[in-house]
């Protein structure tokens, strides 16, 4: 594998050609991506208000927003750039792809030892209140990562209730309901409070925001811009040793999350392809990388905050130890490791993704 200069110096390409693949059918997959953009408008505050995640009374936005721009993306073999499309120095909300960055530097803190066992209960460790009642003293930091912790409350303003029966297969057609709440680890819900728990939680072990821990661990190392940022709430700043910390969101729900261009979330994903270490050096530990790929036995296609591939279930069309970091609207980083393939989508629409993949295998001579 091959790893990209720092950001400023020219990434280094290769043609489809000399990358093994059949240059007509890997354009034919470019001009397929850049024929299924996703449907929605290029401003995201309308659409956050629209009712696309929850009924108008729950949607108030309360972190940073801005307008999206058009569909773009890059395939990488080999850390080299075989295609582009589209303006992939272009920033944007990722949305709950910022879940993944959450869990690698849950993973710092695994690797620094502040998180020493991660079946261990989160309350024994963080004093805030957060895990004190009967329903959320079990809950363990595999649980939050796992997306089973059932974790009952309110934080920066935003109820679990919310989130609380929500199904991806009805996003945005289907209003959730007020289901009655499991023991933890007995249920899975995609659930953007319960993940901002996670955050915080990890803040406090951490001790410092986590935008500043992965900027200082994960993207100068790996060379990336600064063009990106990652942001919490107007009601998520919180005091750590007298003194005041933003905890960031885990998506792009009620505004807020990672705004990140497409080269820069590439570095990411090479990262994680190459079992956490960045041209000779290890950013992130082997065992919790190991850790966040095992699938979770209540649903199998998902990891620790990492969607997985597991029985070909995700995306059909790709290998079965394949996986992703996946955020609404069509974001996504797809890691291929047996075909040393990492790719960036920004707003294809994911009813085409599982498409758009196979014609890139399917590229391959």
């Amino acid at each position: 594998m091959q790893f990209p200069p720092p950001d400023g110096q020219p990434w280094p390409s290769v043609s489809p050609k000399d990358a093994g693949f059949d240059p007509d059918a890997l354009a034919d997959a470019v001009s397929f991506a850049k024929g299924h953009e996703i449907k929605w408008p290029l401003s995201l505050r309308d659409h956050l208000l629209s009712g696309h995640f929850e009924q108008p009374a729950d949607a108030e936005i309360i972190g940073p927003i801005r307008d999206r721009g058009p569909g773009n993306g890059l395939i990488l073999r080999g850390g080299r750039v075989v295609a582009r499309w589209g303006d992939t120095q272009q920033a944007d909300y990722t949305f709950s792809v910022a879940k993944s960055y959450m869990s690698i530097c849950a993973g710092l803190a695994f690797d620094d030892g502040l998180i020493g066992d991660v079946d261990e209960p989160v309350g024994k460790t963080v004093k805030d209140g957060g895990f004190d009642s009967a329903q959320n003293a079990p809950i363990t930091w595999r649980q939050l990562l796992t997306n089973t912790s059932e974790w009952e409350g309110t934080l920066f303003g935003k109820s679990e209730t919310i989130d609380r029966g929500r199904t991806l297969a009805t996003e945005g057609t289907r209003k959730k309901g007020n289901r009655v709440l499991q023991a933890p680890g007995t249920y899975w819900e995609y659930n953007d409070v319960r993940v901002n728990r996670l955050g915080l939680s990890v803040l406090r072990r951490l001790k410092r925001a986590l935008p500043e821990v992965f900027a200082e661990r994960v993207m100068r190392p790996t060379g990336a811009s600064d063009e990106w940022n990652w942001r919490g709430y107007a009601t998520s700043t919180v005091e750590v040793e007298g003194r005041p910390i933003e905890s960031v969101a885990g998506g792009t729900h009620w505004g807020g999350g990672v705004c990140i261009h497409a080269e820069d979330q590439a570095r990411v994903g090479l990262l994680m392809a190459n079992d956490g270490v960045w041209n000779g050096k290890r950013l992130l530990s082997q065992e919790w990388i190991g850790l966040s790929l095992q699938p979770c036995p209540l649903n199998v296609s998902y990891g620790f905050f990492w969607w997985l591939n597991s029985q070909g279930i995700r995306m059909p069309a790709a290998p079965h130890s394949n996986f992703f970091a996946v955020g609404a609207g069509g974001n996504m980083t797809w890691i291929d490791r047996e075909h040393d393939i990492v790719a960036v989508m920004r707003w294809l629409d994911p009813a085409h993704q599982n498409t758009f993949i196979g014609k890139v295998l399917g590229a391959l001579r």
